[in-house]
């Protein structure tokens, strides 16, 4: 039902959206034909009061179309509180769906497809659902198997009785769910229920734990949650955790390192526990079709026409998520307060690597060779290597390792055998 309604405010949010951008059509090929017309002396003035009594009665209409669009959002809504009072009454509770099985052998089936559809959503306008409490926003929650834990309990998590005190958490990147960790399962592994977690699980004792988010929130956001959701994961494990190890993908990368950022100032024990960190092609310098998003509004919203206006807010509304993965920003400061569409975009602040942490930060081409010049244009199709090779800073006094992927696509990268081969080994050297 949750989903349901916020499906339905979407909807509503988009006629909304529909009348604003409508407007503002109107107004941008009014400014161009006022622009010549108030240059005639003769004619300025009558052209003017025609252009305000054209913009009262389209202001009108559009106001009457938005006020009967939220007048059914009220009735519906109504009418859904109704039939959830009716069904307590009776005795009838519905309860939460099971969340989507960690098998590559469930796509195209429907609960694959809703989840997928979220993650997307999540991704694409992801901040605004956020803001106005919509149903389909997904909030931060930690998977151990076919369970989401909760970690707002005071009570042991019974559900890890049997987990070993060495973690690791997995944390998935733009516009997806924990599921992408299983992408591919079945061609590389031979099982469809293969993950990094399942075999380091079996390989090394590590107790698998995937996270799913809100990816169209601000990255420092998702840092700062993702924090918090760890310390309460550390006091709440009934095993103690003697050892963590974090391995993001693509934009899930920067979470772990805007966590640990937030967690080392807020003086947050769990951060101590951190053995590893992988980045798998996370754009530390930013992403090459964000960084074209970026350009592409500033450029548009610079000319006034109809054509290029109403692209421009289109291409503004996109989530702060995305606005962060074109310079790879991680605290708030790189965007409180700040104009991200600008076009000429503002510095970022340089997060330094924490020591003794072991980063490794993982990049691929398309080509096998990286020094091949369309590997070196394009990278993984997503992520360019300098990018993926951690960030620009070289002041680090103790060494990072940084590792290249030949032949891999940015998102084969969260289940290709080579790359669990280098995850093994590093943590096997623990």
């Amino acid at each position: 039902m949750q989903r349901w309604r916020g499906l339905k405010a979407l909807l509503h949010d988009a006629v909304d959206r529909t009348t604003e951008e409508i407007e503002a059509g109107h107004e941008s090929s009014a400014r161009a034909v006022m622009r010549v017309l108030g240059a005639l002396d003769r004619i300025a003035d009558p052209a003017r009061r025609v252009d305000e009594a054209r913009r009262g009665a389209t202001r009108g209409v559009l106001r009457t179309l938005r006020g009967i669009n939220r007048a059914i959002e009220a009735a519906t809504d109504a009418g859904l509180d109704l039939h959830g009072a009716t069904a307590r009454a009776r005795g009838i509770e519905r309860a939460a769906p099971a969340p989507v099985a960690m098998r590559s052998d469930t796509t195209r089936t429907a609960p694959w497809l809703a989840d997928a559809a979220l993650g997307l959503v999540n991704g694409a306008i992801g901040d605004a659902l956020d803001a106005r409490g919509n149903g389909l926003d997904l909030t931060m929650a930690l998977r151990y198997g076919d369970v989401y834990l909760d970690l707002d309990a005071e009570a042991p998590l019974r559900e890890l009785a049997a987990a070993t005190p060495r973690v690791a958490i997995f944390v998935h990147g733009l516009a997806t769910t924990e599921w992408s960790w299983c992408l591919g399962s079945a061609a590389y592994h031979g099982d469809p229920a293969a993950t990094f977690g399942t075999m380091l699980a079996r390989d090394l004792g590590y107790t698998a734990l995937y996270l799913r988010y809100n990816s169209g929130r601000h990255i420092s956001q998702n840092g700062r949650l993702l924090a918090q959701k760890l310390q309460r994961l550390v006091d709440a494990y009934p095993a103690g955790v003697d050892e963590l190890v974090l391995i993001g993908h693509s934009m899930g990368g920067l979470v772990v390192r805007s966590a640990c950022h937030y967690a080392a100032l807020d003086r947050l024990d769990w951060v101590t526990r951190v053995r590893r960190v992988f980045c798998l092609g996370s754009p530390h310098r930013g992403a090459p079709l964000a960084k074209l998003g970026h350009l592409m509004t500033a450029a548009l919203g610079a000319i006034d026409t109809p054509g290029t206006t109403i692209p421009a807010r289109l291409l503004a509304a996109r989530s702060a998520g995305i606005k962060d993965l074109s310079r790879g920003g991680l605290v708030d400061e790189d965007w409180l307060g700040r104009d991200l569409d600008a076009l000429q975009a503002p510095a970022i602040r340089e997060i330094p690597l924490l020591d003794p942490i072991a980063y490794h930060f993982i990049a691929a081409t398309l080509t096998r060779d990286p020094r091949h010049p369309v590997g070196q244009l394009i990278g993984d199709l997503l992520v360019r290597v300098p990018s993926a090779r951690g960030p620009s800073s070289e002041r680090h006094a103790f060494p990072i390792d940084t590792h290249h992927h030949g032949g891999v696509l940015h998102h084969q990268l969260q289940n290709h055998p080579a790359v669990y081969a280098q995850i093994l080994a590093a943590c096997a050297a623990d």
